[in-house]
């Protein structure tokens, strides 16, 4: 059986470092931010670094509050309404930004931006495919 993902991008990685990296754009009124995130299909939201959200001048902490939980531990995350960009699709949902300092990583996960999304991958190859869902 073949599918398709209808008017799909192709976005190339190296496939030969950690993860698989891809751009992403924030933007909140005339604040953007450019972003190299990681496709997390783990994680259950979009997580972004506490700096990303100051510079997009959120107060991070006046978000809605969401504990998220990893195989190493916890830690406190604010959601807020913004604009995504990633490969030429737009979206505007909430993401969350740490509490900490301390978290170092930026990632693309379900709610957010993976069920906005077609995929189709071939990681020996380091190829995405992405397309905007939809549901005809």
């Amino acid at each position: 059986m073949r599918y398709e993902i209808a008017e799909s991008v192709l976005h190339e990685y190296d496939p030969g470092e950690p993860g698989i990296t891809v751009p992403a754009r924030l933007t909140v009124g005339s604040f953007s931010q450019n972003v190299t995130t990681k496709l997390d299909t783990g994680a259950g939201c979009c997580i972004f670094r506490r700096g990303i959200g100051e510079a997009l001048g959120l107060d991070v902490e006046n978000g809605t509050p969401q504990w998220i939980s990893t195989v190493t531990g916890s830690f406190l995350t604010f959601g807020h309404e913004v604009t995504l960009t990633t490969l030429g699709l737009e979206f505007d949902v909430t993401v969350y930004f740490a509490r900490d300092v301390e978290i170092k990583r930026d990632v693309l996960g379900r709610i957010g931006w993976l069920q906005q999304v077609r995929m189709g991958l071939v990681d020996y190859e380091g190829k995405l495919y992405v397309g905007k869902y939809s549901t005809m």
